[in-house]
This record gives structure tokens, C-alpha cells and sequence, in this order.
């Protein structure tokens, strides 16, 4: 069966693609509860696929709110109901770093504890606050010893989840006409790079469109797609609005700042 699954998915993300087959595998043949680590979205959609192709597992995804990114995954055998199983989610409230600190300083400072990234879930930058979503695992541990964020002394406490106030990401929206809605083309006018100079990233693995790896320059863009290029950061096409009289396409994206 793993031939056929590992055509469906990038060559980078077979080590995942194993994991998650494993997990589906034990929970349908041994009738194990499994809860995942965080997963990023396209970790979640390959965990879905794979459920998905089997009838004797089940799977429910939460990341503490309705719009969360990064989530935790409970499987479990069919005839379980997962809705009554804890999942086992924390948010970490920290107070005293002001508002200078932004996402990755508090990112650097988990991760400079020891913590594993997908142990850490979406983190919330509020003016005077963040909220961080953390597996209950390490909460205890976390609050007892993440006292610094880049130069500044933290107070933290855990809350519990209910209590979590979202942040809504900024979106700076852009309007262009393209000729085509290519990866290369589009990417070129949100970035303000020439298109030969975008390239580059993209056949070295670079971007990712919907959290997935895309190589291909000319891949076609959609409404509704996330793009995210290391050291550029994302943007999400919003809407496709008709064709200018000279044949070209109105595109509005939104760049995530």
C-alpha cells in the first residue's frame, strides 16, 4: 500500500506520511487512542487523507479555536465518540514583556528551553500580553521556567483555554492585474522581485502554497490559497475580480504583516 499512498504526497513529507500511517494503523488494528503533537495545517490535511482511507478510525483536529493553524489530532477506533476525549490543551498567559516583543521572540524564547516546536501551538501578540497555546504536558513546566523573552523579565500563568483571546492576522492588501495567475508572476508583484529572481526559491523548495511544497513556477493560483516563502513571509489570494479590457487578471491579495 505505501507506494501507492507516497505518490500522493512530496518526497520531504514521507517521514511524516510514515508516522501517520502508523498511527491510523495501530489505532484501527489495536484499537488505540493516539493524541498527536501539533501538527501545521498540510500535517493535518495529509493525517485527514490517510484517515479518510480508512473505515475502522476516526479522527477530530482542535487547536483551542475555530481558526486555529496549528492543531492537535485525536484518532481513535471508529466506535469511539472523541468528542468526549480531552485534548489536552493549555494557554499560557505572559505578562511583563511589553509591546516591542512580537512572535518570534516568544517563539525563540520557548524554544530556547528545550520545548520542540510542534509542542507549542498558535502564540497570540497582544499590546501588553500574549496568549500561548502549549500541550498540557509541558504547561506546568513552562510556567515555571520561561522568565525572560529576548531582553525583557515575563510573568506568565496558565489559563485555561476557554479564557484564549485570539489575534486576527493584519492583512495588507494589494491590488495588481497579472497575465496569468502563475506562482512566479503573482509571487514576483507581492514581493516587488523580478520574476527570474523569484524563481530561484521556488525550484529550491522554498515556498509552500497551502502549507504544501511547490516547485513549480508555473504552478496556478486559486482564491483562497496561502503562500508562504522563507525570509519573504505569506500572502493569501483574495479574490480574482474579472479581466481588464487589455485581456489581464484583477488579483487582490492580502500579505500577512
Amino acid at each position: 500500500m505505501k507506494p501507492t499512498v507516497y505518490e500522493h504526497f512530496h518526497p520531504d513529507e514521507k517521514p511524516f506520511v510514515d508516522r501517520a500511517l502508523e498511527w491510523v494503523e495501530r489505532s484501527a488494528q489495536l484499537h488505540e487512542l493516539k493524541r498527536t503533537d501539533f501538527l501545521d495545517p498540510r500535517q493535518a490535511q495529509i493525517l485527514q487523507m490517510l484517515a479518510n482511507r480508512n473505515p475502522d478510525v476516526q479522527l477530530r483536529l482542535a487547536g483551542g479555536y475555530p481558526e486555529a493553524e496549528r492543531c492537535r489530532a485525536i484518532i481513535g477506533p471508529e466506535y469511539r465518540y472523541l468528542d468526549d476525549e480531552p485534548i489536552g490543551l493549555s494557554v499560557l498567559a505572559v505578562t511583563g514583556g511589553g509591546s516591542e516583543l512580537d512572535h518570534g521572540d516568544y517563539l525563540g524564547a520557548l524554544l530556547g528551553l528545550g520545548v520542540k516546536r510542534d509542542r507549542i501551538g498558535d502564540i497570540h501578540v497582544h499590546e501588553d500580553y500574549s496568549h500561548i497555546i502549549v500541550l498540557d504536558e509541558i504547561a506546568d513546566y513552562l510556567n515555571v521556567h520561561l522568565r525572560q523573552v529576548h531582553r525583557a523579565s515575563v510573568l506568565t500563568e496558565i489559563i485555561p483555554i476557554s479564557e484564549l483571546k485570539p489575534v486576527v492576522p493584519a492583512l495588507q492588501e494589494m491590488s495588481f492585474t497579472v497575465a496569468s495567475m502563475r506562482l512566479d508572476g503573482i509571487a514576483s508583484d507581492v514581493y516587488r522581485i523580478s520574476r527570474t529572481k523569484i524563481v530561484d526559491p521556488i525550484r529550491a523548495g522554498r515556498c509552500r502554497v497551502n502549507w504544501k511544497t511547490a516547485e513549480n513556477p508555473s504552478e496556478q493560483l486559486k482564491m483562497g490559497d496561502v503562500v508562504s516563502f522563507k525570509g519573504l513571509g505569506r500572502f493569501k489570494v483574495m479574490e480574482i475580480d474579472g479581466m481588464t479590457k487589455k485581456g489581464r487578471i484583477r488579483v487582490k491579495v492580502g500579505k500577512f504583516i
